[in-house]
């Protein structure tokens, strides 16, 4: 997503020029290229896929909603397996139309959770819940803090359900450093992602994330909470920017890697 403006054949030439040999693939782009297309070009091109994105959107009332919700995640579970990503990362899903019951919106994703959990460990996928920023609570994901997205991924065994770790999303909480070891402890830190915070937010404010190392958040910091925690795994980095979307996605790409390097490494 951060280099969004590249084709599926340029990105992975553009990660075979910077030296990048990790990608976290987006569902929309893959689709249109073709899932399988998509798994031998990255193939070929020698890249690993860490996570593909994204499933959730559970919080639907309507039981059709419901149904097509899990069809739709059924299908997510089968492209990352296919992609040969161990991870998929979940959007839970904000309050449907004319609700106010976060209670309860949360509780029919630990229902759909129950259900996808199986199917995704059946096919060699773990489902990471990733909480998002309390903006976005009502129109896109009531799960915003770590200590929400643990207290549902408990409910399931750690192979089948865990969280991801976004900077962005949680640099502002308190209480994130404990719940990041706690979430160590049990196995669940499926997936971390970089993001800087910078303002004024854009109108909407989805597309106002930062490049590293322009805003407010400590990189170093939020690393060794992770560390710290026992997680090894591949960090990826996740921008919505329009400003970097509408410059050279290659340029975009090499900056990332170099700003990744500056501001995360001893």
């Amino acid at each position: 997503m951060t280099v969004k403006q590249l084709s599926m054949p340029e990105l992975a030439d553009a990660c075979r020029e910077s030296g990048v040999t990790n990608v976290g693939l987006w569902r929309e782009p893959v689709q249109t290229y073709g899932v399988e297309r998509t798994a031998k070009l990255v193939r070929d091109a020698g890249l690993t896929v860490t996570t593909l994105c994204r499933g959730g959107f559970f919080t639907a009332i309507d039981p059709d909603e419901q149904a097509a919700a899990l069809a739709d995640n059924r299908r997510a579970v089968d492209e990352a397996a296919t992609l040969g990503t161990d991870t998929l990362v979940l959007v839970s899903g904000g309050l449907p139309a004319g609700s106010k019951d976060l209670h309860g919106a949360r509780e029919r994703i630990a229902d759909a959770l129950a259900v996808l959990g199986p199917y995704a460990e059946d096919h060699g996928v773990k489902l990471a819940i990733e909480p998002l920023h309390p903006m976005y609570a009502s129109d896109r994901c009531v799960v915003s803090t770590l200590t929400q997205a643990l207290d549902l991924a408990e409910r399931f065994p750690a192979h089948q359900v865990g969280v991801t770790v976004d900077t962005y999303h949680i640099w502002w909480d308190d209480q994130a450093p404990a719940q990041i070891a706690r979430a160590g402890a049990g196995g669940r830190i499926h997936t971390f992602q970089l993001a800087d915070w910078t303002t004024p937010l854009p109108e909407g404010v989805l597309n106002g994330r930062g490049q590293i190392g322009d805003g407010a958040i400590d990189m170093r910091e939020w690393l060794g909470h992770v560390t710290a925690a026992g997680y090894t795994g591949a960090i990826e980095v996740e921008l919505f920017n329009d400003a970097l979307w509408a410059r050279d996605g290659r340029e975009v790409l090499a900056e990332t890697a170099e700003r990744f390097v500056t501001h995360t490494a001893d």
